[in-house]
């Protein structure tokens, strides 16, 4: 459900009736029901929210929402877009039930609404955001998140573009003290693992190392970490196997990307990889974390919180994130 007081059960809600949803996947939410209803009332929905006990009792239609409760009645006290306690705890628990579901099989994929990470940590959660907490609670170390688009007229390669980022959630100071050879290898393997899920059959990932410094350091008068850090996992990744170009400066690399030329991009911070593909496909975009033993996505929105609960969420990344799950899910079961 995300949380509450943002605009992840709205967006959940407005996109619920949506005939392409139900042809994909058999949807349910974890979450608070009354949450729910609030939403589908804000967006004038004949939709009925009904509680189950088990993923087994789900039978969705347009019309029919299954929820399944973790969330205590404190959380409907939470006012729209304020960073309440009560409304990361509520986010938090519905992460863990809907990933432990997940886990023990009784669903197969996991699309989540955007959490408020200054609300979790209220709540007493030390995460930076999702995917560290998922990365936690699946038991993974090696683990990066990605952000995705499908192809289209824009998009070029036949598979999409993807944007795995080798540091999350941290500030810019420390990006370089996470920056290592062995970083950067693997999510240059991360990457490469995902995309082949994704390639017509016998093609190879074409991945583009992102430079971090201005001009790829310019031999290092911007910066020696393309000499010492960058190269050298480029060539471990090419003695691997992958077909990898690099380091490249971002500005041109995405361009690049964008026309075909790469099917990923390995970029070294949050917003070198964010921004660039944002500005390609905002309202598309995928969160997906790779590394987990569990197939999950979400939308590449926050929880817009100046927008919360006044009927003009934008619904088309949540039906994206449900569809790229479903086709992963499905690539998943069938391997």
């Amino acid at each position: 459900m995300g949380d509450p007081a943002g605009i992840g059960p709205e967006v959940i809600v407005a996109a619920w009736p949506e005939t392409f949803v139900h042809e994909i996947c058999r949807p349910f939410v974890v979450g608070h029901p009354e949450i729910l209803r609030r939403a589908a009332r804000l967006w004038r929905l004949p939709i009925q929210v009904q509680e189950i006990s088990s993923p087994s009792e789900a039978q969705p239609s347009p019309a029919l929402l299954p929820c399944l409760p973790v969330c205590e009645d404190e959380v409907l006290q939470v006012r729209p877009g304020r960073v309440d306690a009560r409304a990361g705890r509520a986010a938090y628990q519905a992460v863990v039930q809907a990933a432990q579901l997940v886990l023990a099989g009784q669903a197969d994929a996991l699309s989540t609404a955007p959490l408020h990470k200054e609300a979790l940590h209220q709540a007493g959660y030390d995460y930076p955001g999702h995917t560290e907490l998922l990365a936690s609670l699946c038991g993974v170390r090696d683990f990066a998140m990605m952000l995705y688009l499908g192809p289209d007229d824009q998009i070029r390669s036949p598979a999409g573009l993807a944007v795995v980022h080798v540091t999350l959630h941290t500030a810019l100071r420390q990006v370089f003290d996470q920056l290592t050879v062995e970083n950067v290898l693997a999510k240059c393997r991360l990457a490469d693992q995902f995309m082949r899920r994704l390639m017509p059959p016998g093609q190879r990932p074409r991945i583009g190392l992102a430079a971090l410094n201005p001009h790829a350091g310019e031999g290092g008068l911007f910066g020696h970490e393309e000499k010492c850090i960058l190269q050298p996992a480029l060539q471990l990744a090419r003695q691997e196997g992958l077909d990898v170009q690099g380091p490249l400066p971002v500005d041109t690399l995405m361009v690049r990307a964008r026309d075909g030329q790469f099917d990923a991009v390995v970029a070294m911070y949050h917003d070198q990889g964010h921004i660039a593909l944002k500005l390609l496909g905002m309202y598309r975009a995928v969160n997906v974390t790779l590394g987990l033993p569990i197939v999950r996505t979400s939308v590449a929105h926050g929880t817009a919180f100046d927008i919360a609960w006044k009927r003009c969420a934008e619904t088309a990344g949540m039906i994206e994130a449900l569809r790229v799950a479903a086709r992963l899910a499905s690539k998943h079961v069938q391997k």
